[in-house]
């Protein structure tokens, strides 16, 4: 999510994993996961320690606003691993930042939403209208391809770019009469009075795929291999987890965050969860044979040429084709061990 600056049972857990062929790496004095601070399913694993266990050694929980933040939080080597949108992580990846896709956990579907005031019927209703969304984050570009979609006339809405907690702020001073944004934000914007026009979701008959992905350090990655894999399957079994109780897990996530239950079902129903082996088919980041042909490398693609068209980059930063960014290996390793 976010405005792109490079300035700016865990037992049976660890048995099936050291099952697996060691690899060799130094040991890690803690594992530094960079996220949101919203309601999101691997939240679970940050409740009952599920990390640390797995690890063997602190996690340390490093809270980002946006994307912006992320990238320059890898740039400065103060994360190791980052959840966040497929957007800014494409721009990160052709300004050649140190990182590399290793999961997409998320397919965004209602948890991202544009959010209207009464009197606002359809897309074509924003012409004249003044339309807030996080700057060049996963929001914008389902709201930009969303008015390319129903052919609304872009040069009579006006944007502005505000991080999430601004958009509200604007929202109550009726300063905006549309938001593009993420939970719980979008349901802070429905208690003032707003309505759902649209949703991420909506893009994929339009074979637009907008997702989070996790992405790891290369350096980090290199030096600790065997705990990025099993990062990935603490997070599988957290979705797991959620599946078999989503109502205890939206209780254990909404009292750990202090937030309303409402907001937690809402966000966590909003989202699209491929499996591990899912993950390693090409309808997502494929394997070492198909990944460049994946449909994610070619939404990493897209993304990175819209944001060129906007001036977000330039054209000669993206590249050929994302499949060599997306390394597969810990996924791979990880889907082996359950």
């Amino acid at each position: 999510m976010s405005r792109f600056s490079f300035r700016h049972a865990a037992a049976a857990l660890l048995l099936s994993l050291s099952a697996l062929p060691a690899w060799s790496q130094a040991s890690a004095p803690e594992v530094r996961l960079a996220w949101a601070g919203g309601p999101r399913v691997w939240v679970l694993g940050k409740i009952d320690g599920s990390f640390d266990k797995a690890f063997g050694t602190e996690t340390k929980w490093v809270q980002f606003a946006s994307g912006a933040d992320v990238l320059s939080l890898f740039a400065a080597k103060e994360i190791d691993i980052a959840r966040f949108g497929s957007s800014p992580a494409a721009a990160g990846i052709a300004r050649k930042l140190p990182i590399e896709l290793i999961g997409t956990p998320e397919i965004i579907a209602t948890a991202e939403r544009l959010i209207a005031r009464e009197g606002i019927h359809d897309l074509k209703g924003l012409e004249g209208r003044t339309v807030a969304y996080p700057a060049n984050s996963t929001a914008q570009y389902a709201f930009e391809q969303a008015i390319k979609q129903a052919k609304v006339d872009r040069s009579k809405i006006k944007a502005l770019t505000l991080k999430p907690a601004e958009i509200v702020a604007a929202w109550q001073r009726g300063d905006i009469d549309a938001a593009y944004v993420w939970g719980p934000f979008t349901q802070q914007l429905e208690a003032n009075g707003g309505r759902q026009l649209y949703a991420t979701k909506d893009l994929q008959k339009h074979d637009v795929l907008v997702f989070n992905n996790f992405v790891v350090r290369k350096e980090f990655a290199e030096q600790h291999p065997e705990l990025v894999a099993r990062f990935l399957r603490v997070v599988q079994d957290k979705v797991e987890q959620y599946k078999n109780d989503e109502e205890g897990s939206v209780q254990a996530i909404a009292k750990h965050l202090d937030i309303p239950a409402d907001t937690v079902r809402s966000t966590l129903g909003g989202l699209e969860y491929p499996s591990l082996q899912e993950q390693l088919t090409p309808a997502f980041i494929g394997d070492e044979k198909t990944k460049d042909s994946s449909l994610i490398a070619k939404a990493y693609k897209d993304s990175a040429e819209f944001l060129a068209s906007i001036g977000e980059l330039r054209k000669q930063e993206i590249p050929a084709n994302y499949g060599p960014h997306i390394n597969t290996t810990y996924l791979q390793r990880a889907a082996a061990g359950k």
